[in-house]
């Protein structure tokens, strides 16, 4: 069980010291006997009891998503998230761990392990239905459900590399958890991201000002390695375009029958924008 081999880079997120995990039968435990039960899907839980709950994605969102990652229309953005992550870490590291903070389905970590044939996978997300598809993604993927605004439940400079795509931001502890020489990969979209939908789809919009509150968030735990941007023109048939419209923020905001005629009224398929930025970044106290 893949969980076996992830549990060194794991610790119970209930003791102050952060004890390890080992796994009795179907749960992991920690020295002080907090127990965390394994889903029979395969994903665990360690989220500490007595937390708000933050529920995450819905299951329709979660389904979108899957359906329209797994058509293929963001194929070359995984191609290349999985190019920048197999890039040779500085002292040369073959094997080891890598974390996708907020990883929904696990689609883009799954690209990711298949260039890196040594690392196991961590999928952290808090949404249920997207833990039960991302322990399902790739044979090297534990998926772990947890909040990224919390203090996650990894051991302190356990992950060579962490990734942060489209995904809440903790720098803090992505800084604790990413090991000295190791690496952050971080995807935003630019201004211009799904630009022919937004207007006419009443979705939300980029806030021109993310790049430097990404910046000021990160700047105090990280330094800037590489920046790089990825483009191209998606064609995307109507039922795609709900689905992508679905799958993410602004479905909160959307009404379904008030989308289905927005979208019909969009040529079929739609050429559609995909523009993100991509940076990787360094622990500032690597060197």
């Amino acid at each position: 069980m893949v969980l076996d081999s992830a549990i060194g880079f794991l610790r119970c997120p209930q003791c102050a010291s952060g004890g390890s995990l080992t796994r009795v039968d179907g749960a992991l435990r920690c020295a002080n006997g907090h127990n965390f039960d394994i889903a029979r899907s395969g994903y665990v839980s360690l989220q500490p009891p007595g937390q708000p709950k933050n529920e995450g994605d819905t299951g329709a969102m979660v389904a979108a998503r899957h359906d329209f990652l797994t058509a293929g229309h963001f194929a070359g953005l995984a191609a290349v998230l999985a190019k920048a992550a197999a890039l040779p870490d500085a002292d040369g590291q073959a094997a080891g761990c890598v974390a996708d903070v907020g990883a929904g389905t696990g689609y883009y970590l799954a690209a990711m392990l298949d260039r890196l044939p040594g690392h196991i996978g961590l999928a952290l997300d808090v949404s249920k239905s997207a833990l039960r598809l991302a322990a399902r993604a790739h044979p090297r993927v534990a998926a772990i459900g947890c909040d990224a605004w919390r203090r996650l439940p990894v051991a302190d400079q356990a992950i060579d590399l962490a990734v942060n795509l489209f995904a809440p931001r903790n720098a803090a502890e992505l800084a604790r958890i990413v090991r000295p020489g190791g690496r952050l990969l971080v995807g935003i979209p630019a201004s211009d991201h799904l630009a022919e939908l937004i207007g006419p789809l009443a979705m939300l919009t980029v806030d021109e000002a993310k790049d430097a509150r990404l910046a000021a968030k990160l700047s105090p735990h990280f330094e800037l390695d590489a920046a790089t941007e990825y483009r191209a023109t998606a064609l995307l048939d109507h039922r795609a375009v709900g689905m992508i419209v679905t799958m993410g923020p602004s479905s909160w905001h959307t009404a379904p029958g008030e989308l289905a005629e927005n979208i019909a009224e969009l040529p079929d398929p739609v050429p559609v924008t995909v523009a993100v930025r991509l940076a990787s970044y360094r622990p500032r106290a690597w060197r």
